[in-house]
């Protein structure tokens, strides 16, 4: 005991002593799946978290298709099992009345999931049923599902995974220095331990997974710092019908900033708001009231404006950090320590999950003692991930800079991309394809980009009266500009970075 808190003995009880082959450090959604696959590979792994109780956040709890699939790969999709998650199965877009319902695509295009070897047997590769989750909506469905749950309970289904692995060695305590040897390669960790105090762990390899807030990414880079340009204020609703069973809800206004609203249990319904700036307002309460609370649908209204008078509410900060390229020997940054996106498209898990995918198919069976040849893997790592990385990445920020739409062009934008929704058949099917994680094509991503553009600048032209032609043919210019300035940038950066 220490300061009058218990900890459970084998959370305390690493041996320093060992050079183990994996220190993990942090035990988010990263990194449980990271020391569980390394651990199935016969590594043997420490894991370092500085609490191990469950966690109270709005982060992290709507999985794309794309984490599913991730998961399966790794052989533990049943992490979404036995915590009342909510299949999901696609999103309705409400623009100013009219709305576009977006399916997830069909299995029949996905690339076929990755069993990697020593990760899937017994059948964990699949989820049980448990009463909210079911075999037939997983395994049978012709369509890809996503998944939302909320974030501790699914946190904790990991790190119940990770703990079972004999390879396994869970500690508590806070990760205060990366140590390093005279030629400045990493080898291992210092550690302040409850009731043990400042000890050293020493590995071959040490996995920084601490999250949007790392004290470690800036090994990389002193210039590895996120940037924050604005925030989600999140209220939990209860006992709200959506109009769609199973689908996220988007919500948007020429007047207002996004609202997404999506389940996460069968009686928990999470609405964030979006603010577009860093710098919450003085007063979060007056400012739902004033620029949220006109804007929510009837659907919503009742369990809204309860929540509302109960003052529960939580910020997060939206993150932008492009990846920096692993080139430390014995360190790997990986997970929202090396890459963050804006969280509009709830992508996040599954490009973390994606790395830990493909790096276990990098480095899973190689001799980690040969610190040389996993940082020219790493190296490979950096450049393998870059097609679903800029895809996800790209779009998140894309998709933001329209939805929260803050200038004239970015309003016409944000039309023309709700119009070209409308149309239907590719133009709906091709940016879910994206939007869930099963393609990553840049390319064909900038083609639907553009597309939109292009077809922003015709519904500009079919809404104006024939003396408004002119300005809608210097608009066009306008339009155009504003499309590769909110794009192109960022996908180069995710493509060259």
């Amino acid at each position: 005991m220490l300061n009058g808190k218990s900890y459970p003995e084998e959370l305390l009880n690493a041996d320093a002593s060992l050079t183990y082959d994996v220190i993990v450090v942090g035990a988010g959604v990263v990194g449980p799946c990271i020391a569980t696959a390394l651990a199935r590979k016969g590594k043997k792994v420490l894991i370092i978290e500085r609490e191990w109780t469950m966690p109270d956040r709005i982060v992290g709890e709507l999985m794309q298709p794309a984490g599913v699939r991730a998961l399966r790969s790794l052989g533990m999709v049943q992490a979404i099992n036995n915590i009342s998650a909510w299949s999901t199965t696609g999103y309705t877009i409400l623009y100013n009345g009219e709305q576009v319902e977006v399916p997830y695509p069909y299995k029949a295009i996905s690339p076929p999931i990755d069993k990697i070897p020593d990760l899937v047997f017994d059948g964990n590769d699949k989820v049980v049923d448990d009463g909210t989750i079911s075999i037939k909506d997983y395994e049978e469905d012709e369509r890809e599902r996503g998944v939302g749950f909320v974030h501790g309970r699914f946190l904790q289904n990991l790190r119940t995974i990770c703990a079972a692995e004999q390879n396994v060695t869970r500690l508590q305590g806070n990760v205060i220095e990366i140590l390093k040897n005279k030629s400045k390669e990493v080898i291992g960790v210092k550690v302040d331990v409850p009731t043990r105090g400042k000890q050293e762990f020493r590995a071959h390899i040490t996995f920084a997974c601490d999250g949007i807030f790392s004290k470690f990414r800036r090994e990389l880079s002193k210039s590895h710092v996120p940037q924050v340009w604005s925030s989600f204020v999140g209220m939990s609703l209860y006992h709200t019908d959506l109009p769609k069973k199973h689908y996220g809800h988007v919500i948007l206004g020429c007047n207002h900033m996004p609202i997404l609203v999506y389940q996460i249990s069968p009686t928990e319904t999470r609405v964030l708001c979006a603010y577009n700036s860093a710098k919450l307002p003085r007063d979060v309460s007056l400012w739902l009231r004033s620029s949220v609370q006109p804007f929510v649908p009837d659907f919503l209204r009742k369990s809204f404006d309860k929540a509302l008078e109960e003052g529960k509410f939580k910020a997060m900060p939206n993150s932008w950090l492009p990846a920096k390229q692993n080139n430390v020997v014995g360190l790997c940054v990986i997970g929202d320590a090396l890459n963050m996106r804006h969280p509009l498209t709830g992508g996040g898990m599954a490009v973390g999950l994606m790395d830990v995918v493909l790096m276990v198919q990098k480095i899973g069976d190689m001799d980690f003692s040969d610190r040389e040849k996993i940082l020219e893997k790493m190296i490979d790592f950096h450049f393998d991930r870059k097609c679903y990385a800029a895809v996800m990445n790209t779009l998140s920020i894309a998709l933001f800079a329209l939805f929260a739409a803050d200038s004239y062009y970015l309003k016409l934008l944000q039309k023309g991309c709700f119009r070209y929704f409308q149309r239907g058949g590719k133009c709906l099917t091709l940016p879910v394809e994206f939007l869930s994680g099963v393609s990553h094509k840049p390319f064909l991503l900038t083609k639907v980009f553009f597309s939109v553009a292009l077809y922003s600048i015709y519904v500009n032209f079919e809404d104006k009266r024939i003396a408004e032609l002119g300005a809608a043919f210097f608009e066009a210019f306008g339009i155009i500009y504003t499309a590769i300035n909110v794009f192109t940038y960022y996908l180069l950066e995710q493509l060259f970075g």
